[in-house]
């Protein structure tokens, strides 16, 4: 099973991100997938996730800024994040909803300079 997180980088506040994920190894369409980050310092949190249904929930924190999608022809999961804000610098993973333990991938690291 790999689920790996892409498409991190450095952006000013107010700016957009688009992060993608790669999944194998696991009945994609029929997976609930979750977004999680990792501040620098902190620990690992919760973001958003999407449904096998197409249904995406959302921390309250990055509610109507982040939009997860997915598009289960290419195995993918999507989480478009705009109007970043400095606390929302972190390394970025994905995973399935909950996450399986042992398959967190590395992550791209996203940093929003203020």
């Amino acid at each position: 099973v790999q689920l790996q997180a892409s498409g991190g980088g450095l952006v000013q506040a107010g700016g957009s991100l688009r992060l993608s994920c790669q999944a194998s190894g696991i009945d994609f369409s029929n997976s609930h997938l979750g977004w999680y980050r990792q501040p620098p310092g902190k620990e690992r949190e919760y973001v958003a996730s999407i449904t096998r249904g197409g249904y995406p929930i959302y921390v309250e924190s990055v509610k109507g800024r982040f939009t997860a999608s997915r598009e289960n022809a290419k195995n993918t999961t999507y989480l478009q994040m705009n109007s970043l804000k400095p606390e929302d610098t972190a390394v970025y993973f994905c995973n399935t909803s909950p996450p399986l333990s042992g398959t967190w991938g590395q992550g791209t690291l996203v940093t929003v300079s203020s």
